[in-house]
């Protein structure tokens, strides 16, 4: 166990990354941007590329102090979540927008928003998020933000209500989900209703990872090893460093094998993170699954990943996980975003002005595809 005080330990070399990974506030940026040590290399030549393409940005993340309290681990950590700027959806986001050049934010609670939290609480502090967002930055500020639904999950009918309140009465495009609800996944059949009316809505849910139960946590990421085995390492593990692209590729498959899909035809989900691994795994997965499920399901495998799934960028700005993705999935099922304030804006979109792609193509990932999905424009 390390002897050093947690914040000393975050507030190290690389502290905007490690600090975020090691508490679920984001995917952090140690998959992101470049993996040159060069400094020189870490911002690509864009100076003549692209500068006039608008973005869409489709995971940016807020909090406030009411969700610190509930979600922070210990003091530290709860002085780091004030230091993020994660409650800035003011004028000072407004201008990192506007220097990136990004006209648009869906905004989403941080992890794991109000999930966990059972009954009325948990009811009401999802109703009081959403009409926080709603009338206050996506009203001052008109047409730049937007957002995902905070969902009391722990009820799936008070969700379901939620959510069409949400998109019916504040303009919200869809619902931002964190990982396992207690011990389950959205593929278990309590959570039907939410995807019930998220399909009837024609809005998607955005599967973004979160921190396992404790019994999945203590048997696959809790470390036995002298100086290794504190929070700090052990959260990573389970979380930015490892666990979560693993655990909602794990989902994804789930809601395809379990029938979800031919239940809710038209339902749509976002993975974002280029994809959670998906692109690395995708021959396999559809290779080894297609026969064993041939009886079972109404589709291929890898069918439901063109049908049912939007993918995003967020914080992984890498041309090669960019191209491996296109490989596997269709360009008009990507999405930009960057993850904010988990990465920096600008440096996402200066590195995806600089990717080599076709302009349709890069309008398409930048804006267009967003506009279609959630009927919003630049």
């Amino acid at each position: 166990m390390s002897t050093k005080p947690l914040q000393e330990r975050l507030m190290g070399r690389r502290n905007f990354v490690s600090g975020a990974a090691a508490f679920g506030l984001g995917v952090g940026l140690s998959a992101c941007a470049t993996t040159s040590d060069d400094p020189a290399a870490e911002i690509p030549d864009i100076s003549s590329r692209d500068r006039d393409l608008p973005f869409i940005a489709a995971e940016e993340t807020y909090t406030t102090d009411e969700l610190i309290a509930l979600n922070s681990i210990n003091e530290d950590h709860a002085k780091y979540l004030v230091e993020t700027g994660l409650a800035e959806i003011g004028p000072g986001r407004i201008r990192a927008m506007d220097e990136a050049g990004i006209s648009v934010q869906i905004l989403s609670a941080h992890t794991p928003g109000v999930q966990d939290l059972a009954g009325r609480e948990g009811i009401d502090l999802a109703y009081r998020l959403n009409k926080m967002i709603a009338d206050g930055p996506m009203a001052t500020y008109p047409g730049r933000y937007r957002a995902y639904a905070t969902l009391p999950l722990q009820d799936p009918e008070a969700s379901a209500d939620e959510l069409e309140r949400a998109v019916r009465e504040d303009r919200f495009v869809g619902a931002m989900t964190n990982g396992f609800v207690g011990s389950k996944f959205l593929d278990h059949q309590d959570f039907e209703p939410v995807l019930a009316r998220a399909e009837a809505l024609d809005v998607p849910i955005y599967l973004h990872p979160g921190f396992p139960p404790k019994e999945v946590f203590d048997i696959y990421y809790k470390i036995e090893r002298p100086g290794f085995n504190d929070e700090y390492q052990d959260y990573i593990f389970s979380g930015s460093g490892y666990g979560w692209h693993q655990e909602v590729l794990t989902q994804s498959l789930r809601l395809i094998m379990t029938g979800v899909f031919d239940r809710f035809p038209k339902l749509q989900m976002i993975v974002g993170h280029m994809g959670e691994g998906l692109p690395f795994y995708y021959e396999r997965i559809v290779e080894d699954l297609g026969e064993p499920t041939e009886g079972s399901l109404n589709k291929p495998v890898g069918q439901y990943f063109t049908d049912n799934f939007w993918f995003t960028t967020s914080a992984f700005f890498q041309d090669e996980l960019l191209h491996l993705l296109l490989k596997y999935i269709s360009v008009d099922r990507l999405m930009f975003a960057t993850d904010y304030p988990f990465a920096n804006m600008k440096e996402g979109t200066d590195w995806f002005r600089a990717v080599d792609l076709p302009r349709e193509t890069k309008e398409k990932i930048a804006f267009r595809n967003a506009e279609n999905l959630f009927g919003i424009s630049v």
